[in-house]
């Protein structure tokens, strides 16, 4: 392409038998085709970006005849806005929930004005770029706004400046039209409107792999032939690039004390012919943004055409390009919106797609992760697992979107979903959530009636110190983590039978183990451990042990995975908890835990487990990088897998909780799930596992009690654990607690109109004895935590050689 002169004669062909084809469809049977397109590719949501619009100058050297944003030296009080009058406005956005600072400024002044040349050497750059440039950085170092750069046409060296200061960058192309740069045109006197100069921009901007944004300015003297050219042209470069984020479809409006001041402006039809046609070309994927504010109070009807984005919506400054036309409210925006059967999204300046490492640096990267949920929209709230915030109460829902219904019904039938029905279902918004909450709910009452169980039960983490390096883990340790997350130990098996013992005086009717990977493991030490509970409680289940533990025991001893499950089983072991899982995608499983079990080798571990009689429950740990497609795989995995052996008890959704994480440390995850996502989580699993896995859990220790209240509301009919000493989430920054005492869990149960009941593991009920001792427990004494020495220590605490393998 950049071997082109002029873009007159581009895809002429293409366009005009294109054009011929729209001309000739009935409008209502193209906006139905755009407007289904639309939904293929975006489903129904409708996006912004909540902006603070910043002028850092409207000087600009080209002479556009529509334009009332540039100004000449004399009407401006300074050429620039000062850092100090930058930074003002940014706060100001950001105080109002901006996410974008949108910089807007005319093209290269310096170029033409005096004025421009001596304002930019008295601030202490060269260039308006320059300046730009340190702008951007003030306001990521001072702010959490994420840059877009609208700054006119720039070298390829300056968009890959720009990258490292901005999230994403744009021009629009207009028109590819030389006729308009001829006397009289609409871009005559204007050498940065050069389409063919403009299309290089956008080239540029691919090779720097920088999420941008272009258009189409509509009624400024092209003809529909040309504007179907156009979007041609966009739609090949991001063919070639992949880098075109958003298509704009911009309506001209004639401003007072412009050469087009008179001009007649294309009306809502034209607009909405011109956002449908660019759908049809640009496909279901793209992102296809008319801004509102440019059709006053007709705006609705452009939600018919086939869009997915209103564009940036500023909450705080005025359109500086229109300033005639007021944004609409966010209020009146989402009202709107809903009432055309959509949900509004919030969006960062990049959108969902953009926001990873082939395209951002890794600092604006990183950044970004803390504003997005797992969609890449916006965070609804500030909300995270593990923190003391309020749960948010849902927005109130306008109208009923009933997009979900017969998906809903599939999977309350018992049908099998497949995984893009559900990613579906966890894109859903406002009024659509409540819907799946409810039927899932209803769901629950009728598989689980009124009870709510929960377990008396305590965690023994036996080991912290692990050879894995889990990104998400912020429990085990090592040598190089002592100053980071404390100090590694190892306890004796004796500490082991003492807390055994306490629990079981505590009413307590199973224990939990697990722990680190430790090299000075074998498959020996996990029998000892197992004895060593059954051999000072014998009532006692014993619940123990990763399908990871469980691979890395077999391979010390040398044996199958199927004759350490049963010689466990014979020892005592009663049950697997499902953890190690994370998220069955191996895709993500190779950022978070590349050199664990894969999701293979894990459903083999927990198939095995299943047939050597040994039960298991299924976890997932959701809410760091991965996408809903995750979470669908995921869910029908285990599906699958009880579908075939029936041995899962029961499914626990364990938010990740980020604050210690390594990866989120680093700034390499979101910030956990959000509140609507936990929600969905809950009840998409009651719903996508129906009737195969009927407990579905919520962690109080992730959600805390408030939390779990709502989730029981939600699909869930089980609260897990009381714990004792639960380590593993405390150790990420949980604040709940380590442990919820059976009266304070029953009040949770009783506090939602149901009715509690513990049980065991497996879910008998409880014994009345040890019912009764739980209601009367003694506080816990210390723990005794050995520092870990490289060597098991026995009963008495006196040091154990491993015994190596079995014949």
């Amino acid at each position: 392409m950049t071997d082109l002169i002029n873009l007159d004669h581009y895809a002429l062909a293409e366009a005009q038998s294109l054009l011929a084809k729209y001309s000739d469809t009935p409008q209502r049977v193209l906006l139905d085709q755009a407007s289904a397109l639309a939904r293929e590719g975006h489903g129904s949501s409708i996006s912004f970006s909540r902006k603070v619009f910043i002028p850092l100058t409207q000087l600009c050297r080209d002479t556009c005849g529509y334009c009332t944003f540039a100004k000449t030296p004399k009407r401006l009080k300074a050429a620039y806005l000062s850092p100090g009058e930058v930074l003002t406005l940014a706060k100001q956005g950001e105080a109002a929930g901006c996410t974008e600072a949108l910089f807007t400024l005319g093209d290269k002044p310096e170029l033409r004005y005096e004025t421009a040349r001596k304002a930019l050497a008295e601030l202490g750059y060269s260039s308006t770029h320059d300046y730009l440039e340190a702008m951007c950085a003030l306001v990521m170092e001072k702010t959490t706004l994420l840059p877009h750069v609208n700054a006119g046409v720039m070298t390829e060296e300056e968009i890959g400046r720009f990258r490292r200061v901005s999230v994403s960058q744009g021009i629009m192309l207009e028109s590819i039209s030389s006729r308009l740069c001829a006397p009289g045109g609409a871009h005559y006197g204007s050498p940065d409107k050069d389409p063919v100069v403009r299309m290089r921009m956008i080239e540029a901007a691919g090779r720097q792999k920088v999420p941008f944004t272009s258009g189409i300015l509509i009624g400024i003297g092209e003809n529909r032939l040309e504007r179907i050219q156009s979007l041609l042209l966009l739609r090949d470069l991001h063919r070639l690039y992949g880098h075109i984020q958003e298509v704009i479809v911009q309506n001209f409006r004639a401003k007072p004390a412009t050469r087009f001041s008179s001009k007649e402006e294309p009306d809502l039809d034209d607009l909405i012919w011109t956002a449908a046609v660019a759908r049809l070309i640009l496909g279901p994927d793209m992102n296809i943004q008319v801004p509102p504010n440019l059709s006053y109070a007709e705006f609705p009807e452009l939600l018919r055409a086939g869009i997915n984005d209103w564009g940036g919506v500023s909450p705080v400054t005025v359109d500086h390009v229109n300033p005639e036309a007021a944004w609409p409210a966010i209020a009146k925006l989402r009202a709107e919106t809903a009432q055309a059967g959509f949900s509004l999204v919030p969006r960062l300046a990049a959108y969902p797609g953009f926001v990873d490492s082939n395209w951002l640096s890794a600092d604006i990267l990183r950044r970004a992760s803390k504003l997005i949920d797992s969609c890449g929209f916006v965070r609804e709230d500030e909300w995270s697992p593990g923190s003391l915030e309020p749960i948010p109460t849902p927005a109130m829902s306008i109208g009923s979107a009933r997009a979900f219904d017969r998906t809903v019904h599939q999977a309350m039938t018992g049908e099998r979903l497949n995984e893009h029905e559900i990613a579906g279902l966890f894109g859903a918004r406002d009024s659509a959530v409540e819907e799946i909450v409810a039927a899932a709910d209803e769901l629950r009452a009728r598989v689980s009636g009124q009870v709510v169980r929960y377990v008396v039960n305590r965690n023994i983490n036996y080991t912290n110190v692990c050879i894995y390096r889990c990104s998400f883990c912020a429990f085990s340790k090592g040598k190089s983590h002592e100053q980071l997350r404390g100090k590694p130990y190892d306890i004796s098996l004796g500490e082991v039978a003492r807390r055994v013992r306490e629990a079981w005086n505590r009413g307590a009717t199973e224990v939990c183990m697990q722990g680190g990977i430790n090299p000075h493991y074998t498959g020996r030490t996990y029998l000892d451990l197992v004895r060593a509970v059954k051999d000072e409680v014998p009532e006692m289940h014993v619940h123990a042990f990763s399908p990871l533990e469980i691979t890395q025991g077999a391979s010390t001893l040398g044996i199958s995975v199927a004759r350490f499950l049963g010689m466990l089983r014979d020892a005592g072991l009663g049950s697997l908890p499902g953890t190690a899982a994370e998220i069955l995608d191996d895709d993500v499983r190779k950022v978070i835990c590349a050199d664990k079990v894969n999701t293979a080798e894990w459903l083999s571990v927990v198939r095995t487990a299943h047939e050597c009689g040994l039960p298991t429950t299924s976890t997932i740990m959701f809410g760091h990088v991965e996408q809903p497609i995750s979470w669908a795989r995921h869910l029908l995995a285990l599906r699958d897998l009880q579908s075939d052996t029936g041995g899962i008890t029961e499914f626990v959704a364990l938010p990740f909780v980020h604050m210690e994480a390594p990866m989120s440390l680093r700034g390499q995850a979101r910030k956990g799930p959000t509140w609507r996502e936990v929600r969905l989580m809950h009840a998409i699993a009651r719903l996508t596992l129906h009737p195969l896995i009927t407990n579905i859990q919520a962690s109080w220790v992730k959600v805390g009690p408030e939390g779990a209240k709502a989730l029981l509301r939600g699909g869930a009919n089980d609260l897990g654990g009381t714990l004792m000493n639960e380590s593993i989430s405390r150790a990420a920054g949980t604040q709940h607690g380590q442990e919820l005492d059976p009266a304070s869990l029953e009040r949770i149960i009783c506090d939602v109109g149901r009715v509690p009941l513990q049980r065991t593991t497996l879910y008998k009920s409880a014994p009345a004895a040890q019912r009764e001792r739980s209601f009367e427990a003694m506080p816990l004494t210390d723990l005794v935590l050995d520092p870990f020495s490289g060597r098991r220590k026995g009963q008495n605490g006196a040091a154990e050689i491993e015994i190596g393998r079995i014949a």
